[in-house]
């Protein structure tokens, strides 16, 4: 694909009629490196230098797996605030692996979350419960189906 071409890819959920998200566009900058712009946010993706990059950015694996992460802790925080427990402390780690076979992807994801000391023990279900079903759990659980279209193409037949 050369500079310039235009390649949309479309996410929609098939169990239930899609709502339209927020536009995003991601544009080449050099190397390996990619601006990602969401809703006049700006990000970076890029590769590290073993594998061609500048590393000026996390890769988009990495983002993936953060975007994941990140979920799991909005849902933390909003249960903790909805039953009046305070968020301090509230952080989680992740880490995952890679398949060794094809196709390329993300084999496994293991997230802890290190709730606030003032959680009871008895909130713990609950909590894992609200927890377990962030948007991007479900959206990984329930996969949607991705349409790529190409646009700008010079070899159309």
């Amino acid at each position: 694909m050369r500079q310039g071409q235009l390649v949309s890819v479309a996410v929609t959920a098939e169990t239930t009629p899609a709502e339209t998200a927020p536009a995003m566009e991601v544009g080449f900058r050099s190397g390996e490196t990619y601006e990602i712009a969401i809703r006049g946010h700006r990000v970076i993706a890029d590769q590290p230098a073993e594998d061609g990059g500048r590393d000026e950015g996390p890769t988009p694996t990495e983002l993936f797996v953060a975007s994941l992460a990140s979920c799991v802790a909005y849902y933390a925080g909003r249960y903790l605030t909805r039953h009046g427990y305070s968020r301090d402390g509230l952080h989680v780690s992740v880490d995952y692996e890679m398949a060794v076979d094809r196709p390329a992807r993300v084999a496994a994801i293991r997230l802890t979350v290190h709730a606030p000391a003032d959680l009871p023990a008895e909130r713990i279900p609950a909590f894992t419960a609200v927890i377990s079903h962030c948007t991007v759990h479900n959206s990984i659980g329930v996969p949607p189906r991705v349409t790529i279209d190409i646009t700008g193409s010079a070899s159309t037949p």
